[in-house]
């Protein structure tokens, strides 16, 4: 990267936001114990939880917009660079195999590619239109949800995504970790701003404004999960068994939930052709595997409802 030339505009606009202040608590670390190195890491971590709690009325506004985009058969489609972007990227990545989503229902991008996920791509994030054309190849349109993750805010790569998803027509989310009142709200349909403060090493955010973004990410596509009737009472019910771990996993929901022992809970299992939904409610309302999935259907995929009605 060239490091001659006067950009002051972007050096002071940097300078001034607040994920680039130095924090009070944390000036003499360098000359700290390793212990106390952890204590002062672990004291700011817990600042964070409480920065997002202030911003659920925002989280539960997108979520909202997010079920009901993807009733509608829509997608929700994260934008980051760096930290931000590998965040993104792994909480749609883990979808599928938990939820039992679609490949594309949720996905991530990142400013430079599947390579950046490994490697450090940052220039990539310098421009406005590598965000918009990636918009454009995943084909955004007015059904979606697009989301940008840029603890800074001022992320060029970003910017130019949510940009051009809004141009399509797309409901557009961003998360910060900027004070809301720098945010201008005409941006986006919805900002969620969870203010953590400087880190415990300046401008370090993959500390924590990363966490802060995990969470509020977790929040978004699990309660949508729960809302799209993809959980019972408090177990994952629509997962694919695409590995050992994950069959073992299945039968021991429906044993949970079910009661039933190992063995049945495979037969079960086999029978409703690896479905675990159908499996329970087979079990729970003692009905053939083709009545379970009718029911299920019936109800939008909710188990508790199926349940019920089969029990009627």
């Amino acid at each position: 990267m060239e490091v001659t030339g006067n950009n002051l505009s972007l050096f002071k606009e940097i300078a001034n936001l607040a994920t680039e202040q130095r924090n009070p608590n944390s000036m003499d670390i360098d000359a700290r114990s390793t212990k106390d190195i952890l204590q002062i890491i672990n004291n700011e971590d817990k600042t964070v939880p409480l920065a997002v709690e202030k911003e659920l009325p925002y989280i539960e506004q997108a979520v909202e917009l997010i079920v009901k985009a993807i009733k509608n058969g829509g997608r929700l489609l994260y934008f980051g660079a760096g930290t931000s972007g590998r965040i993104g990227v792994v909480d749609a990545s883990e979808c599928p195999p938990t939820y039992g989503t679609p490949p594309g229902m949720i996905d991530g991008f990142i400013a430079g590619g599947k390579e950046a996920m490994f490697k450090a791509a940052e220039g990539a994030e310098d421009h406005e239109e590598f965000g918009a054309k990636d918009v454009v190849k995943a084909k955004v349109t007015a059904k979606d949800v697009v989301c940008g993750i840029a603890a800074s805010k001022r992320t060029p790569y970003v910017i130019g995504a949510v940009k051009k998803a809004k141009e399509l027509g797309a409901v557009t989310l961003f998360v910060t970790c900027n004070p809301r009142e720098t945010f201008d709200i005409a941006e986006v349909d919805v900002a969620i701003c969870p203010y953590v403060g400087p880190e415990v090493i300046m401008g370090s955010t993959r500390m924590k404004s990363g966490t802060a973004q995990k969470l509020v990410l977790n929040m978004l596509t699990t309660a949508t999960m729960v809302r799209m009737g993809k959980v019972y009472e408090n177990m994952m019910i629509d997962l694919q068994m695409t590995n050992k771990k994950l069959v073992e996993r299945s039968k021991r929901i429906v044993m949970t939930i079910t009661g039933s022992s190992y063995e049945d809970a495979t037969a079960a299992l086999k029978k409703a052709g690896g479905h675990v939904k159908t499996a329970l409610v087979m079990i729970r309302g003692k009905v053939d595997a083709p009545r379970a999935k009718a029911l299920l259907d019936e109800n939008d995929g909710f188990v508790r409802k199926a349940i019920e009605a089969a029990q009627k």
